[in-house]
C-alpha cells in the first residue's frame, strides 16, 4: 500500500511487467484498466497532434510474442514514443495479451503512447476473426470482451506528427477534405458500415485516378491523384498508414506521397512477410527498422491451417 501512495503509476507498473512476460491479467483488473484509458483517450480529439521523435507501429494483430520483439528494436515506452496505427486484435492468438498491454502503456504514459482505432477494433468484426472466441477461451464469458469493445469507441480515428504527417489506420474518404472534417466527426461509436469513419479505417490506396469501389466491401481505393491533393490541402508532407499486408514490412506508394507500414511479422503464422515501424526523427527524417518473427511456443505453427484466407 505505501508503495501506491509514493507511486500512484506502481500497480500500472506491475502490470505493464507482468504483461511483457506474457501472464494474463485477472479480469477485475483489466476492467480498471479499461476504464482508466477509457477517461484519457476521451479527452483527445479525432486528430491527436504528436510531436517527434515518434516511432509509428503498423498492424499487430495478437501476435504478442512480435510485439514483445518490437519493443525489443524500437525501445520501451517511456524512452521511445509510440503512435500506434491500430488493428491490435484478431488472427493472432494472443489478443487479450497485446491489446492490454498496448492500453496499459496508454494509461500509464498517456503523453508518449498514441493508440488509434483500427477496422478491428470493431464488435462485428471480433466476433468473426477471433478476439471475441479469444476472450471467451481465456476469461469464461463475454463481459471482458464487451468491456474491451466499449474502450475501443472511444478511440482516436487519425494522429498528425508535427502538422506534416498524417496518420489513418486505412486511408482516406470522399467525405473528408480537410482535417478540420476529421475533427468534426463525432466518432464515439460502433464503426458504421459507410461513411468517413468506416473510410478512414477500411480505404486503400490504389494504382488508380480518383475514388473506386473497394474489394473489401467497405471504405474505397483512392489514387495518388487524392493522395497528393489532399497533403496538397492540408500542408502535409506524407500520409502514413497500415491495413494492409506488405511483404517487405512498409511500402511507399503514390510518388513517396503515401507509406503503408505493416508490424506482424510472417502474419497469421504463415504468410512469410518481414515486419517493420517507422522512426521519425525531431528533424522529421524517417527510417523504416525491418524485423522478423519471434520465436513462439510450439501450437502456433499448426496456425496455417486453421487462418482465414481473407486478409483484412
Amino acid at each position: 500500500m505505501a508503495g501506491l501512495l509514493n507511486n500512484p503509476y506502481a500497480q500500472l507498473d506491475s502490470q505493464i511487467e507482468q504483461l511483457l512476460r506474457g501472464e494474463i491479467i485477472p479480469e477485475d483488473e483489466v476492467r480498471v484498466m479499461c476504464e482508466k484509458t477509457k477517461e484519457v483517450l476521451s479527452k483527445e480529439e479525432n486528430v491527436v497532434p504528436v510531436r517527434a521523435p515518434i516511432t509509428v507501429v503498423g498492424d499487430i494483430h495478437g501476435q504478442f510474442a512480435d510485439l514483445v520483439e518490437l519493443f525489443q528494436i524500437g525501445g520501451r515506452a517511456p524512452e521511445t514514443n509510440y503512435l500506434f496505427l491500430g488493428d491490435y486484435v484478431d488472427r493472432g492468438y494472443d489478443s487479450v495479451e497485446t491489446v492490454c498491454t498496448v492500453i496499459a502503456m496508454k494509461a500509464r504514459w498517456p503523453d508518449r503512447v498514441t493508440l488509434l482505432r483500427g477496422n478491428h477494433e470493431s464488435r462485428q468484426i471480433t466476433q468473426v476473426y477471433g478476439f471475441y472466441d479469444e476472450c471467451m477461451r481465456k476469461y469464461g464469458h463475454a463481459g471482458i470482451w464487451k468491456a474491451f469493445t466499449d474502450l475501443f469507441d472511444y478511440m482516436p480515428l487519425t494522429a498528425v506528427i508535427e502538422n506534416q504527417i498524417f496518420c489513418p489506420h486505412g486511408g482516406l474518404s470522399p467525405s473528408i477534405d480537410s482535417l478540420e472534417d476529421v475533427r468534426k466527426i463525432d466518432r464515439f461509436q460502433e464503426v458504421p458500415h459507410e461513411g468517413p469513419v468506416c473510410d478512414l479505417v477500411w480505404s486503400d490506396p490504389d494504382d488508380r485516378t480518383g475514388w473506386g469501389m473497394s474489394p473489401r466491401g467497405a471504405g474505397y481505393t483512392f489514387g495518388q491523384d487524392i493522395t497528393e491533393q489532399f497533403n496538397h490541402a492540408n500542408g502535409l508532407k506524407m500520409i502514413a498508414r497500415a491495413h494492409q499486408l506488405v511483404m517487405e514490412g512498409y511500402l511507399p506508394t503514390h510518388d513517396n506521397g503515401l507509406v503503408t507500414i505493416f508490424s506482424a511479422p510472417n502474419y497469421c503464422y504463415r504468410c512469410g512477410n518481414q515486419a517493420a515501424i517507422m522512426e521519425v526523427s525531431e528533424t522529421m527524417d524517417t527510417e523504416f527498422l525491418q524485423f522478423d518473427p519471434a520465436p513462439r511456443r510450439g501450437e502456433e505453427q499448426s496456425a496455417a491451417k486453421r487462418c482465414p484466407d481473407y486478409f483484412l
